[in-house]
C-alpha cells in the first residue's frame, strides 16, 4: 500500500516599510513597529479569509476521517493571527491538538540563520521556536524542516546533535542522482525525509496552468498518480497559501483539496506522519557537501545569495549582531523573504520565483530599501550602545550614502556600504580606481564626511599606496570591532 506524507508551510513574514526607509514614520506605533508595513494586518487579514480558514476547516474534518498530515509554522505567522485573527489561531490549535497531525521544527522567524558563518543564532531560533509550539499547541517537536528545506552535510549534522528525529529537504537530482525520493535515506546520522517536488509541484506551480498537458488536475487523477508511485512512501510538502492565495479559490483548488483525501482513500492509499516515515531504516547514506533548497529549478541558494546585492544584504545583517539590543527586530530582518525580494532570476527559475514574489516589487529597490532600513535600525541601537562613536563609524550605510569606486572613465561596479566592506573592496577595486580616488583625496573625505571617523581619515590621507591604505584601513576596522564584542 502506497504511502502519502503531506505537510504544509504556513508563514508570513513582517514585510519592511520600503516607502519610509528611514525606521520612524511619525505615527504612534513603537519604535520597533515602524520598521514594517503597516499592510502586514491587510496581508494577513486577507490570506487568512481566503486561505488558512476555509482549507483549514476542510482539513479538521478530514483528519476525523482519517486524514494524517503535518504543519510547520513560522513563529512570525503565529505572531500575526494572534494579534490579526485570532478566530484562525484557534482554527490552527484545533489541528495541532488532532491525533493525526504532527508540527514540525523550524527558525522561528524562518531565516537564513543557517547560512550564517556559524550555528549560533540558528540554534537560537531552533529553540525559540520550539518553546513557542510547546506553549501555544503543547507539542513537542521531532522533525526539522529548516527554512525553504535548505539542508547540507554540517546543517544534518547538527540536527542530529540536536536531536531531532529527521530532516527535511529537496529531493533534487543533484542529491539523489539516479535514485528516487520515495524512501528514506540518511545524512550524518540523521534520516533524510526527501520532498517529491514533482508531485509537489503539480499541485503548487502547475494547477491552474491551463497549456499543462495534465490540466485540469482533479483529486481523482492525482490520487492515482500517488497510488502508482513506486517506493515506500511520496512526501508532497506544499505552501499551505497555494490553496486560496496563490491559487485562488475560482480555480476548484479548493475543491480538489476537499475531495483529495477521499479519493487517494479509494485508491488504497494510506496517509502517515513525519515521525511515522522515520521510524522505516534508511535505505542509504547520502552526502550534501553543497546546499540544497527548495527554491526555484536551482535548487540550491542562489534564490537568496545569488546575486551580489544579496551577498551584501545578508553580510550585513549579520555584521549587525552587536546592534542588536532589539534582537526581534534584528531576527526579522533575516527572514528570507527580504533576500528573496532581491533575487534577478532569468529562464526556467523565473518563472517559479515571480510566482510568490510581490507585484510590482523590483530587486535593485529591495536592496535599497532594505539597506535603508537596516542602516536606521542600527543607528537607532547605535545610540544606547557603550561605545557609541565606533557602532556609529561601523553601521551599516544606506545606499545614498555608500561609497561608490569610480575610475577616470566609470563606475566600476564596486559599492561600500560601510567600513567593513571598503576594507574588503579595497582587495578587489581596480587600481586605477584606488589611484583616482587616493589623488582626489576621496576616501578621506568620505570616511571624514559620512562615517564621522576623523582619526581614521587622518591616516588614510596620509596614505601613498594601496597597500598602506588597506593596512591602515583594516587595522582601525578590526580595533573597533573587537571594541563592540
Amino acid at each position: 500500500m502506497t504511502k502519502l506524507c503531506i505537510g504544509f508551510e504556513v508563514h508570513q513574514p513582517y514585510r519592511l516599510d520600503y516607502t519610509q526607509n528611514t525606521g520612524n514614520n511619525g505615527s504612534a506605533r513603537s519604535a520597533g513597529e515602524n520598521y514594517f508595513s503597516e499592510k502586514n494586518r491587510q496581508i494577513l487579514e486577507r490570506v487568512a479569509e481566503k486561505c488558512y480558514i476555509p482549507t483549514t476547516r476542510i482539513l479538521l474534518e478530514a483528519l476525523d476521517e482519517g486524514l494524517k498530515c503535518a504543519f510547520s509554522l513560522s513563529g512570525t505567522a503565529i505572531e500575526q493571527m494572534e494579534r490579526w485573527s485570532p478566530d484562525t489561531l484557534e482554527l490552527f490549535r484545533q489541528v495541532a491538538r488532532h491525533k493525526n497531525t504532527e508540527i514540525l521544527a523550524q527558525t522561528y522567524y524562518h531565516s537564513l540563520a543557517s547560512l550564517f558563518d556559524d550555528f549560533g543564532e540558528f540554534e537560537q531560533q531552533l529553540k525559540l521556536h520550539a518553546k513557542l509550539m510547546k506553549d501555544e499547541f503543547g507539542v513537542k517537536l521531532a522533525v526539522l524542516e529548516n527554512t525553504e528545506l535548505i539542508l547540507n552535510n554540517d546543517i544534518a549534522k547538527l540536527a542530529e546533535r540536536l536531536g531531532y528525529k529527521a530532516v527535511y529537504t529537496e529531493g533534487a537530482e543533484r542529491v539523489l542522482g539516479w535514485r528516487s525520493p520515495n524512501y528514506v535515506y540518511s545524512c550524518n546520522g540523521i534520516k533524510l525525509l526527501l520532498r517529491n517536488y514533482r508531485l509537489s509541484d503539480d499541485i503548487a506551480l502547475h494547477f491552474n496552468h491551463r497549456q499543462w498537458d495534465q490540466y485540469p488536475l482533479t483529486a481523482e487523477k492525482y490520487a492515482s498518480w500517488i497510488a502508482a508511485s513506486p517506493g515506500d512512501y511520496v512526501n508532497v510538502f506544499l505552501g499551505y497559501e497555494t490553496f486560496g492565495e496563490h491559487q485562488g479559490a475560482d480555480t476548484g483548488i479548493i475543491e480538489f483539496l476537499k475531495w483529495l483525501p477521499g479519493e487517494c482513500m479509494n485508491k488504497g492509499v494510506d496517509f502517515t506522519t513525519p515521525s511515522e516515515v522515520a521510524d522505516m531504516e534508511p535505505r542509504e547514506e547520502l552526502s550534501i557537501p553543497d546546499t540544497v533548497s527548495i527554491a526555484d529549478s536551482d535548487k540550491d541558494t542562489s534564490a537568496w545569495l545569488g546575486n551580489p546585492l544579496q551577498r551584501t544584504a545578508v553580510r550585513a545583517v549579520q555584521l549587525a549582531k552587536p546592534y542588536a539590543k532589539d534582537k526581534r527586530v534584528w531576527r526579522n530582518l533575516q527572514a528570507s523573504d527580504n533576500f528573496y525580494y532581491m533575487a534577478s532570476r532569468f529562464g526556467p527559475c523565473a518563472n517559479s520565483h515571480y510566482f510568490y514574489i510581490p507585484k510590482n516589487c523590483q530587486p535593485y529597490l529591495a536592496f535599497c530599501s532594505y539597506m535603508s532600513v537596516l542602516s536606521q535600525y542600527e543607528k537607532s541601537q547605535a545610540t544606547k550602545m557603550k561605545r557609541k562613536p565606533a557602532a556609529m563609524v561601523l553601521r551599516t550605510l544606506p545606499p545614498r550614502e555608500a561609497f561608490h569606486f569610480f575610475s577616470t572613465s566609470a563606475y566600476t561596479g564596486f559599492t561600500a556600504y560601510g567600513l567593513d566592506d571598503f576594507t574588503s573592496l579595497l582587495d578587489f577595486a581596480p587600481a586605477d580606481s584606488i589611484d583616482f580616488h587616493m589623488r582626489n583625496g576621496d576616501f578621506a573625505s568620505w570616511i571624514a564626511g559620512v562615517l564621522g571617523d576623523r582619526d581614521l581619515a587622518d591616516a588614510v590621507g596620509k596614505c601613498t599606496s594601496r597597500v598602506e591604505l588597506s593596512d591602515a584601513v583594516d587595522r582601525h576596522r578590526t580595533a573597533l570591532r573587537a571594541s563592540l564584542q
